[in-house]
Parts: C-alpha cells; sequence; structure tokens
C-alpha cells in the first residue's frame, strides 16, 4: 500500500455525502439534484461542531430582534404599560429564539401561556373574550412537535393549515425519563414561524440542508490550509543507526526529536537513505479561499464580513452588500415578526387582568415601528453630513429654503441630530430637485 493510499484511510470529510462518492471521498463523482435530508441529530452535531454554522444561524435572528421596534398610539400610558409587559415576558429573547430554531429547524415555535376564565384543555382554541391574562411565553423548535394535524378539506376556508399539533411534553428526574407524554395542542395556543417549506410537505426545511455541500466544502479547505501549515517546516533526521531500530525506538527517538525541535514535520531515514520534499505551490489558494466564502455567502444571503462576525449594525462607507442585507432584514421583519408580534399585542389587549381591563384592539389605534438596523461608521457620516451642507447652501442660495429652515431641519431644538430630516425615498429627491431647478431658472 502507497503512503497516499495509507493517508487517505486517516483522512475522511466529517460529512459523507451518500451518492456523491465512496467512503473515503465526499467530493468524487457528483451528481446534482440529489436531496440530502438531515436528522435533528444532524442538525445539532452540524451547529455544535462549527462557528462559522452558528453565525449563520443566530446572526439574522439576532439583527431581526436587536433593536427591536417602537409602539406608536395617542395613548402613551397604555404604550408604556404594553411595552413592560412585553419586557416581563422576556418577548424580544423568545423572538429571537424562535427565529434561530426556525432557521436551524425549519420550525420555530412560542408556547402562550395563558389563564382564562373558563376551564379549559391545551386542545381546544383560544377564547380571546375568556382571556384574563398572559403569564408567560416559552420558544421552542420543531423537535418538540410529533405530528402537525392540518385541515385537508379543500372546501374549507382553513383548507392547508395547521389545526392542531401533536406535542413531545418530557419531565426529567435524576437520570431517568418520566415518559413521553404526547399532547394534542391547538394552533391558536402557539406562535408558529414557518419560512421555508416545500409544496409537498408540512415541515419548514432547515437552512443547513441545501448548505450542506459548501459547508463539506468549506470543512475541506480548513483541513487543506491546515495540512500546508504542518508541512512548512519540514525536517530530516539521517543517521545510521535508523536502520537497526525498531519500531518503539523509533517512536521515542520520534517523540524526542518533536519535543526538541516544535515542529509536526519529521522524517526519519537511514544514512544511505534519501527523501525529497516538494514545496507545496501556494499560488491561487486565496482565489479558492474566496471562491467557497462567495458561495457560501451568496447561499445563506449573508455578507462575508457579517458571517465572519462584523459589528452589528455598523455600515462603512460602499457596502452596498451589507446595507442590502440590512434593507433584506427589515423586509423580514414587516412580513415575518411583524405579525406575530402583532398576535401577541392584541392577545394582551383582550386579556381583563392586563393594561387596565378588556380593549378592543380594533377600537385602539397603534402601529409597531422596527427601530434602525444599522448606522454607518464615522467617516461615511462625516462625508454625508458634508455633502448634505452643501445641498442646503444650493437650497439657501436658490430660495427653496430659508436659513431658517435648514437651521430648524438639521439642528432642531436640542441642536445637532443625528439624522437628516429628508427621506431617501426617489419621489422626494426628484420633488427636491424640482424645486432646486425651478428657483435656479428663475434667479437667472
Amino acid at each position: 500500500m502507497s503512503v497516499i493510499e495509507q493517508a487517505k484511510q486517516f483522512r475522511n470529510d466529517f460529512m459523507q455525502a451518500p451518492g456523491k462518492g465512496n467512503s473515503r471521498d465526499a467530493l468524487t463523482r457528483q451528481t446534482p439534484g440529489l436531496r440530502r435530508v438531515l436528522t435533528n441529530q444532524d442538525l445539532t452535531r452540524l451547529y455544535a461542531d462549527n462557528r462559522i454554522i452558528q453565525n449563520v444561524i443566530d446572526i439574522p435572528a439576532e439583527d431581526m430582534t436587536r433593536s427591536w421596534f417602537t409602539l406608536r398610539m395617542k395613548d402613551e400610558k397604555l404604550q408604556r404599560d404594553i411595552m413592560s409587559k412585553l419586557a416581563d415576558l422576556n418577548a424580544r429573547e423568545a423572538f429571537k429564539k424562535m427565529r434561530s430554531y426556525e432557521r436551524l429547524r425549519g420550525d420555530g415555535f412560542i408556547s402562550l401561556g395563558v389563564t382564562q376564565k373558563n376551564p379549559f384543555e391545551l386542545s381546544d382554541p383560544i377564547e380571546e373574550k375568556e382571556l384574563m391574562r398572559i403569564d408567560y411565553i416559552h420558544a421552542f423548535s420543531g423537535m418538540k412537535v410529533y405530528e402537525f394535524l392540518l385541515n385537508e378539506d379543500m372546501f374549507h376556508p382553513k383548507y392547508g393549515q395547521v389545526e392542531s399539533f401533536q406535542l413531545n411534553r418530557r419531565s426529567r428526574v435524576g437520570q431517568e425519563i418520566a415518559g413521553p407524554t404526547q399532547d394534542r395542542v391547538h394552533a391558536s395556543r402557539v406562535i408558529h414561524d414557518q419560512t421555508r417549506r416545500l409544496e409537498d410537505e408540512y415541515r419548514g426545511q432547515p437552512l443547513l440542508e441545501p448548505l450542506y455541500d459548501i459547508i463539506t466544502v468549506l470543512d475541506t479547505s480548513l483541513w487543506s490550509v491546515g495540512q500546508m501549515l504542518y508541512d512548512f517546516t519540514f525536517k530530516v533526521y539521517k543517521s545510521a543507526d535508523i536502520e537497526g531500530m525498531g519500531k518503539e525506538d523509533k517512536r521515542e527517538l520520534s517523540t524526542l526529536m518533536d519535543f526538541m525541535f516544535r515542529t509536526e514535520a519529521l522524517a526519519l531515514i537511514g544514512k544511505d537513505e534519501e527523501l525529497t520534499k516538494q514545496s507545496t505551490v501556494t499560488t491561487g489558494i486565496k482565489d479558492l479561499l474566496d471562491y467557497v466564502w462567495d458561495m457560501l455567502a451568496g447561499a445563506a444571503r449573508m455578507p462575508k464580513t457579517v458571517i465572519k462576525g462584523q459589528e452589528a449594525g455598523t455600515i462603512a462607507g460602499a457596502q452596498y452588500d451589507v446595507m442590502n442585507y440590512y434593507s433584506r432584514i427589515a423586509a423580514q421583519q414587516e412580513n415575518e415578526l411583524k405579525p406575530h408580534i402583532e398576535r401577541l399585542i392584541r392577545l394582551l389587549l383582550l386579556c381583563s387582568d392586563e393594561l387596565g381591563g378588556t380593549i378592543n384592539p380594533d377600537s385602539v389605534e397603534w402601529e409597531i415601528k422596527f427601530n434602525p438596523l444599522w448606522n454607518v461608521d464615522s467617516k461615511t457620516d462625516a462625508e454625508i453630513r458634508k455633502l448634505t451642507a452643501e445641498t442646503d447652501n444650493i437650497y439657501i442660495v436658490n430660495g427653496v429654503h430659508t436659513s431658517d429652515d435648514v437651521r430648524e431641519a438639521r439642528f432642531g431644538q436640542f441642536g445637532l441630530t443625528n439624522e437628516t430630516k429628508y427621506s431617501g425615498d426617489d419621489a422626494d429627491w426628484e420633488r427636491m430637485a424640482k424645486e432646486v431647478y425651478t428657483a435656479y431658472k428663475e434667479s437667472q
């Protein structure tokens, strides 16, 4: 057996793809289009073993809830009471975990622990008129859900929707498990987060399934770079005594030499033997590694800088990919997270023992406005302020605004503000441009 064949016996990628190669190499004889289904145990091991995977799963969930939201309503006392109750429920952390579970497992949930005036079972729907209070909320993943019970009546208004879930509820006593119990829970008693579901399936698809091959290549590249680093300091010890040494003597000598030279690459050869080492060519290795990162970033829809841990919410000049990422997160807040938060607030308003009594959610004007996700660095901020000052000067010179208008807009009552008062909408810019041009023509 050759040295290369022996090496292959010791090195296997930690993820082996069925149908994509033999048991020794996961990247040979690939055939596209074969879906890999990962078990909950597979997902747990992948998540626990790889920090990059943890970043891909957790960072978007953290970004969606990091700045939280502002509740807008005329009744300021009611607004403060609602936000205080959400803080008591630790709602921000619960929604963050729910989204992390959704990305990792395909489905994320929040249980609603409510008290009603009438006795009820978990299989019963929540009766909004009987609500007294919401005592707690807990985030959990699809691992706890044994079965989804859907409405399969195609002539029913709720056709295709989940009516109830069969949940695994287990209690541990010491090292023993006091028998798993499966309880049917009505869908109204949980908040269900699911964004990736194939047409013929009822469970959401874990994000790591379509990322699996890319993660395999990323792991292979990490191992390959490590091997090159090990071989960078290659040493040879030549002695006439080597030929007469047994295995134990050679092992002891190798340990001693490794301790003395601090190297992983050491060869022991006889006096008349010869060993040559071919230098590893590293030209182009950066392009190959960048390709792997580009594939991962594209598949995860996250910029490389964000995956690698760039400071959350900070954007330097010309980082358009990061801006697009935060724009995507903002869209997910509006389309996916906002309905769940609104439902929780509606339930709070309906509770008789919360917020001073039952309030009809439709009788109160209220709106959820998510707080800004990002700001620019100091250099970019200075450049923006400079351009804004030049624009204001054009407005004043051409009579679009007076100096008092600009002073009020930029500095306000409390001095210099951290934001401009003009929006970035195209319609606003076009309107202002027309006003400047008209004033300029009139001045001529």
